[in-house]
This record gives C-alpha cells, structure tokens and sequence, in this order.
C-alpha cells in the first residue's frame, strides 16, 4: 500500500511539472501574472456569464439617440448648406433685345427712337439703312418792321435757321425736315414785336411766354405788360445781341427742355408732314439793331 501511494504522489508531482507544456490551458512560464491584470483570478478559474436585457438595453437607447441625433444634425445641415449654396453658378443673363426694325411707312421712324446718335446709327444699320444727310435751310420771309424801330424776318434768318437746324439734326441722325417745310409765322412774329416795344432800357425787362409780367415798372409805376395787352402767338424763345438763326437754332439744341419741343427726338413718324415755324426781330425800343428776339414751334403743314 505504501508502494502504490508513493507512485501515485510521484505521478501527480510529474504531471504537475509537464502539464503547460503540452497543452494545459493555463499561462506559459513568465507570463502568467502580466495576461489579464484587470483579473484577480487565473482566468480559467472565472466563469463569463451572460448579459441580461437590462444590461444591454441602455447601450441601445444611448445608440438610438445617438444616431437620431448625428441624423438630425446632418438634416439641418443640408437645409442650410451655405457653403454650396454660395457655390451655385451665377444664372447667365438674358441676351440684349435686338434693336426695333423701322415701321413700314414710316421713314427711318424707330431710329429717332434712340437715346443717342449712336444707339440712332445701330438701329438704322441692323435695318440696313444710313443717317440721312442734311439737305440744307429753306424757307423765306417778307422782312418789313413794326414801325418803332424793330425789324421783321427776313429771307437769310428763316435760311440760316433752317441750314443750321437741319445740320444738327444730321449730326444727330435725326431725319432731316424737308428744305420746303421751313415757315415764316407772322403770329409769332407779332408777339416778338409786342416784347421789343417795352420802352425799358433794359430789353430783356418783358420776356417770355404768354402771361408774363414786365420785370419793373415804368416811372409812372405801371407795368408795360399791364398797360399794354400781349399780342401774337407764343413759341420757343431765344435771343440777345449778336445772334442769328443758325445760333438761336444751336441755343434751342442745347436747351434739353427746347430740345425736346422743337426738335423731338423721340418722334418716330416721317418728317414729310412736318413743318417748323420760326420768326425773328432785329432791334426795337430803345434797342440796337443787333438785339435779336427769335421763335419757332413744330407742327404740321
């Protein structure tokens, strides 16, 4: 009996000695205490147990809301989305409108419609036409006076008005008024004569349109335009010393509010029916005969 407890003792011993290496399960030598130091227990000695529903349950909450809010935050983030939105392709904008082709009928009617003489030009060369040129003044007139010191109109005011009112519109291309349609307007002319008889010294003292008032009185304290009734047609005015038709013609150019009454630049008819009245006074009461008074109106012949 004792034999065969001391085989069994020195059995256990050599097993003890050769079991790690030969596929025991424990850690190797060297090892054992450096593998898991989170552990108190040889690792083979702790049972893994498994989760319960409620160990698992507030990981899946937490990853729910989790995911639910990186979905909202991108959702909100796609709504706004500055940054391609400021990337978006500027649209290309509209091609400019081709200019108006000319009404049939009406001789270069819609380039008159254009703001400036080259807006004018293109209109007219997309329809394949040109500028009309000039065709000079026309026009005469019988001269004469009032009796008091002024003169009428004469045949060289009416032409060198017209020569000059006709280049202007060339320049501009503007179609010309036919050299024929230029008129002396004795209407015009008498309320010319009705300013230049103020016998004020100063002879800008009644001047303008209908209804004016003489700037100062007589010694007596009238007023001329008081004592003596307006008489004649109104028009575009334009005077002084040293002036002509062609430099009144210029004056009234200049002048955008006389620019647009007298030669109308918008006007998009034909200029056949068209007729310009003008009249002009040299000298009056009390003036040189260089202090010219002028008029002129558009209208029809």
């Amino acid at each position: 009996m004792k034999r065969v407890a001391f085989l069994t003792t020195l059995l256990a011993a050599v097993l003890v000695v050769l079991l790690p290496f030969i596929g025991g399960g424990g850690p190797s030598i060297g090892t054992a205490s450096a593998a898991l130091p989170e552990t108190g227990t040889p690792v083979f000695a702790s049972a893994t147990l498994p989760k319960t529903a409620t160990d698992a349950a507030p990981a899946a909450v937490g990853t729910e809301r989790s995911v639910a809010s990186q979905q909202a935050a991108t959702a909100k983030v796609l709504a706004v989305d500055t940054e391609h939105l400021a990337q978006k392709p500027v649209p290309i904008p509209p091609p400019p409108a081709p200019p108006a082709a000319p009404s049939s009928g009406k001789r270069g009617g819609a380039a008159s419609a254009g703001v400036s003489p080259g807006e004018r030009r293109a209109v007219k060369a997309a329809a394949g036409q040109s500028c009309a040129p000039s065709p000079g003044g026309g026009g005469g007139a019988p001269g004469g006076g009032d009796g008091q010191g002024a003169t009428g109109t004469t045949s060289g005011d009416i032409q060198s008005f017209s020569s000059t009112y006709n280049a202007i519109r060339a320049a501009n291309c503007l179609d010309p008024i036919p050299a024929g349609n230029f008129r002396y307007d004795a209407c015009m002319e008498q309320r010319l004569y009705w300013m230049a008889e103020d016998p004020s010294a100063n002879p800008g003292n009644t001047w303008g349109h209908a209804g004016v008032r003489s700037l100062t009185p007589a010694a007596d304290g009238s007023y001329y335009s008081d004592t003596t009734p307006s008489r004649g047609c109104d028009g575009n005015l334009a005077g002084g010393s040293g002036n002509s038709g062609a430099t009144v013609a210029q004056k009234w150019w200049d002048s955008s509010a006389h620019r647009l009454a007298l030669y109308k630049p918008s006007f998009t008819g034909g200029t056949g029916g068209v007729c310009i009245f003008f009249a002009m006074t040299h000298g009056g009461v009390g003036d040189s005969g260089g202090f010219t008074r002028a008029a002129a109106r558009w209208g029809s012949c």
